[in-house]
């Protein structure tokens, strides 16, 4: 296959990008698209060039590093998928790909395709965990969870922390995260204990990180875990929920 990759090229966060125009010859539909950009960097390098800076890590959907912008959709053409799963046969030869990073007020760019997702981490510091001292692990059966919960919550903890519902969001919202979060968390017992300061803690650190939600559900499109859009709610409802009770745990 023979592509046109038109790549963001910029040197550093406070310098001036462009992107810049390739061309690989030799491309196989069985590449992935960071393949594809392993493939490019093996030509820059041979010619002397600055090989593309860009973000990788397990290539298997699972660790949310290597999202880009693929001809302006988050990740690429497939939809809910991650960019390391999108494979050139979804295009044809002769195609022209523009390559660049997520776009997003909460992610400023480092280097080229690679961008600094912070704002999530912090989302994540301020309440996606549970610190209450369980003890030392009990039986599988101590704590009963009827399957339909536990599939539930297993359904919001696919979240891959990727940030493409970010980038694709025309208010920069983070609210499907920041929901599967507080969903997963607030729907197993272990996480009720702290249920209502997580809820406070994560929704003052989403609204004070990202932008507000419209509820345009285009995150949803992109989304690789397959988050469904009630996740969205979660966030105003254990808001509304910690208000209304007034306690400072539960």
């Amino acid at each position: 296959m023979q592509l046109t990759i038109e790549v963001w090229r910029q040197e550093n966060a406070e310098a001036e990008g462009r992107f810049v125009t390739y061309q690989v010859d030799d491309a196989t539909p069985e590449m992935s698209l960071p393949e594809l950009l392993d493939r490019l960097n093996d030509q820059l390098v041979e010619a002397g060039d600055e090989p593309i800076a860009f973000d990788t890590d397990c290539r298997e959907g699972i660790c949310g590093t290597c999202g880009i912008t693929v001809n302006d959709v988050p990740h690429g053409k497939v939809p809910n998928t991650p960019t390391c799963r999108q494979h050139l046969r979804s295009y044809d030869d002769g195609d022209h790909l523009k390559l660049e990073p997520f776009r997003a007020a909460s992610f400023p760019v480092v280097r080229d395709l690679v961008v600094d997702r912070t704002a999530l981490d912090k989302v994540i510091a301020s309440g996606g965990y549970v610190s209450v001292d369980a003890g030392t692990a009990p039986d599988a059966d101590t704590r009963q969870i009827p399957f339909k919960v536990a599939e539930t919550a297993l359904d919001f903890s696919g979240c891959i922390g990727c940030g493409a519902c970010i980038a694709a969001c025309p208010n920069g919202a983070a609210h499907l995260f920041s929901g599967a979060l507080l969903s997963h968390m607030s729907t197993l017992p272990q996480g009720k204990p702290e249920r209502a300061k997580r809820a406070r803690s994560v929704v003052a650190t989403t609204e004070e990180e990202f932008g507000p939600c419209s509820v345009y559900a285009e995150c949803v499109e992109v989304c690789p875990a397959g988050i469904p859009i009630s996740a969205i709610s979660a966030v105003n409802r254990e808001a509304a929920r910690t208000a209304i009770r007034r306690t400072k745990d539960d």
